[in-house]
């Protein structure tokens, strides 16, 4: 869907205005993939009547708030537009608007380094030379932003000079946990931040499981370095399974939870001990026959 121009970006706003909610929201994307144009699609939602014309109503509302988040230094990505990451439009389920502050890289090439909030001395470890290899390489650290293994994430590939991206469950203009906010601060002027959520809003508890279906679909592959049961990092795992992606589980992880042993027996779920064994695993997937191309070209094209 190239060619989106500010009119289409400013009806998607007033269609996601019009019909907020998880599922509406798939709905819309699918539309959207079926007949390209936000605004013949509200057109159709907004008809004229006798008491005027509430589609320039809401297309003039939606076109003020977009102006007012770019005028504050947040980007508005749509899904038909070629600034919205490519990985990420290859995926089914791709939010159809993302907003961003930092520097935008449509083709990106990246890997989501995830755990638990929780992590030991050694999982710190094993996501610092993870991220500081994948900086060394020459590929982007995503990560989530929370305490804990994404925050090692994230500081590893700043401090060896990288990029890094951080995918949140709230918008970009909040920060959650409030320790954090330098950190985030840093990540926006030094790599970009990126959130699927109104700006504003404020975390949920379905906003982080969203989120890590969102991070998987931005990143090449991810590598779950420490996480318990209930972890919400299992959903991650399960949606790059889902999207196709790589995934690369700490040993830890395969063995000591139940959800962890399930996608150990999964496709293209590789089982490692170290830091070491994880970076040798996705050397070999970049280094398969024209596989980050053909993924990039596929998500170009779709």
């Amino acid at each position: 869907m190239p060619g989106w121009d500010d009119s289409e970006r400013a009806a998607l706003v007033a269609l996601l205005r019009l019909n907020p909610g998880e599922r509406s929201h798939h709905d819309l994307v699918q539309r959207l993939t079926e007949e390209p144009s936000a605004l013949a699609l509200l057109r159709e939602r907004l008809p004229a009547d006798l008491f005027g014309d509430p589609f320039d109503d809401a297309l003039e509302s939606a076109r003020l708030e977009v102006e007012a988040w770019e005028t504050a230094g947040v980007h508005v990505l749509t899904m038909g537009e070629e600034r919205y990451p490519h990985c990420l439009r290859d995926a089914f389920d791709r939010p159809a608007l993302l907003f961003a502050q930092g520097q935008v890289v449509p083709a990106d090439q990246g890997v989501a380094v995830v755990g638990s909030r929780e992590v030991s001395d050694f999982g710190r470890r094993v996501a610092a030379d993870i991220a500081t290899a994948l900086a060394h390489r020459g590929l982007t650290v995503v990560s989530g932003l929370a305490a804990g293994v994404d925050t090692t994430a994230h500081t590893s590939a700043l401090r060896a000079g990288g990029r890094t991206v951080a995918v949140i469950g709230t918008g970009v203009d909040r920060y959650y946990p409030p320790e954090n906010a330098a950190l985030q601060r840093e990540i926006a002027t030094k790599g970009a931040v990126f959130s699927q959520f109104w700006p504003g809003q404020g975390a949920s508890k379905t906003s982080f499981p969203i989120r890590n279906g969102t991070m998987s679909g931005y990143a090449l592959a991810t590598v779950i370095v420490e996480a318990g049961e209930r972890s919400g990092t299992r959903i991650q795992a399960r949606k790059a399974v889902e999207h196709g992606r790589p995934v690369v589980l700490m040993r830890g992880v395969a063995t000591h939870t139940t959800w962890g042993r399930e996608i150990a027996a999964r496709p293209d779920v590789h089982v490692v001990s170290s830091a070491q064994e994880a970076m040798s695993v996705i050397d070999a997937v970049a280094d398969r026959p024209n596989q980050l191309d053909a993924l990039m070209r596929r998500a170009m094209n779709g």
